[in-house]
């Protein structure tokens, strides 16, 4: 069976560990990038009618200034961020299934949406929102990214991609199990196989990284 190699920070870093743990795999840790808050600016509430979050690091480090939004509903990209929103004490009013694209299509258009975000967010133009930076992934300069030949490598975001290409000379017989097509693009050629995960969420991908750790390999 295939080894699995999870790149992304903490505390996501150890979430997917535990749950590749609980599918039976083997897992070799070496985050890409750690997750730094940074300050900002609360606007007035009043201003919104929701929240827009799209990760939960955004809810992890937008820190005490967060309680004056616990007013707001939120729309939350995907289950782990709905429920830190919920543990951050904010009311989750919808939960996403694919990206944010689709889930901005499902609102009504007339919101006016208040989106806090990473500095590495998607770009969009949608005049619906209004963005603050909350956090940023810093890259780490020497992550001592083991041997990746006959390896499973999870890629969670198109950032962690480009960063794994930039890294990884020898690839080897290693395989991707990526979480989006954006994500599988941006670890570039010359890896044994590249698979996306059937929905762009972190269980979906550890059921593909598990099936193919589980595919003959060394």
């Amino acid at each position: 069976m295939r080894k699995l190699l999870l790149l992304r920070p903490e505390p996501g870093l150890s979430a997917s560990a535990e749950r590749a743990y609980a599918l039976g795999l083997d897992v070799i840790r070496c985050p890409l990038f750690q997750v730094e808050r940074r300050d900002w600016d609360v606007p007035d509430p009043a201003q919104y009618d929701a929240l827009l979050l799209t990760s939960a690091n955004a809810v992890r480090h937008a820190g005490p200034k967060l309680e004056r939004l616990t007013a707001l509903p939120v729309h939350a990209v995907g289950q782990s961020t709905a429920a830190a929103a919920r543990d951050a004490g904010l009311g989750v009013n919808s939960i996403g299934t694919g990206n944010v694209t689709d889930l901005l299509a499902n609102l009504d258009p007339s919101l006016r949406l208040l989106h806090l975000a990473g500095e590495d967010h998607r770009p969009d133009d949608d005049p619906r929102i209004d963005r603050r930076i909350v956090y940023r992934s810093v890259a780490v300069a020497d992550p001592g990214l083991p041997p990746l030949d006959g390896l499973v490598v999870a890629v969670h975001s198109p950032r962690a991609g480009a960063r794994l290409a930039e890294l990884a000379n020898e690839r080897g017989t290693a395989v991707i199990a990526a979480i989006s097509d954006a994500a599988a693009a941006a670890c570039g050629h010359g890896w044994a196989g590249i698979s996306v995960a059937a929905e762009p969420s972190d269980k979906s991908l550890l059921a593909l990284a598990a099936s193919l750790c589980h595919k003959s390999g060394r």
